[in-house]
């Protein structure tokens, strides 16, 4: 066989452990979140912050503070990567659709190959609600949905309103969307806030289109202004 036809099975196995590495994350990040949903911790800031260390491990009776530190305390704290950091990277720069098909993989490539909005934005119209329903059937990872409304917030056009209104309604749709919704950053609650007065006004008679298209399309206008209507109640936006 030629060369260019043979299987990359060192890629392969960079790939697979690139998404082990993003999968545990994520599973160490939901557990400390309900750990500290059950501490009852006084802010959004302490939440936050028991999240972020959740990597860290509690020292035991064994370990010795004083002599010569053969490893850090923290790998996270240092500039040094690990492989795995370093696989993730190099896995990332490959040229190679956004295509998810676990969360884990949505919030490696999200974290790591979409650096600019507008690329996040055009992502997430391509999956589209149902997609990304499917993908967080279970939760939406810890301070992802803060960021997807903000991404949609900031970069909506009114021609894609009724992609975004899907979007949304795909996400209320999925695993402890209460809980999630409650923990948004205040600057997130105002972009949620945005994102929907932005929706209201694109709907509204010559918003988008002129009067003699409006005709035709009233019907599919107020199907979306019921929707509109009920991911309001959804997102608790009175």
């Amino acid at each position: 066989m030629e060369e260019n036809s043979m299987v990359d099975f060192k890629a392969l196995e960079k790939e697979l452990q690139a998404a082990l590495a993003a999968d545990e994350k994520y599973k160490r990040e939901n557990a400390a979140k309900f750990r500290a949903v059950a501490q009852r911790v006084p802010s959004y800031e302490d939440f936050r912050g028991i999240v972020l260390a959740s990597h860290l491990k509690p020292l035991e009776r064994k370990d010795k503070m004083s002599g010569k530190r053969t490893a850090p305390w923290n790998c996270h704290a240092t500039r040094r990567k690990t492989f795995q950091e370093d696989v993730a990277v190099e896995v990332s720069e490959e040229e190679t659709p956004f295509q998810p098909g676990t969360s884990a993989e949505f919030y490696r490539d999200w974290r790591r190959r979409l650096r600019s909005g507008p690329e996040r934005y055009q992502a997430l119209l391509r999956l589209g609600g149902p997609t990304l329903g499917r993908l967080f059937q279970t939760d939406v990872g810890f301070g992802l949905l803060g960021e997807l409304l903000a991404t949609l917030a900031n970069h909506m056009r009114p021609a894609d309103r009724a992609a975004v209104l899907g979007i949304l309604r795909g996400l209320a749709g999925t695993g402890r969307f209460s809980l999630n919704l409650s923990l948004l950053s205040p600057s997130e609650l105002e972009c949620c806030r945005a994102l929907f007065e932005k929706l209201q006004a694109m709907g509204a008679p010559g918003a988008g289109a002129g009067q003699e298209a409006l005709s035709g399309e009233q019907r599919g206008a107020e199907q979306e202004q019921d929707l509109l209507q009920e991911l309001r109640e959804l997102y608790q936006l009175r």
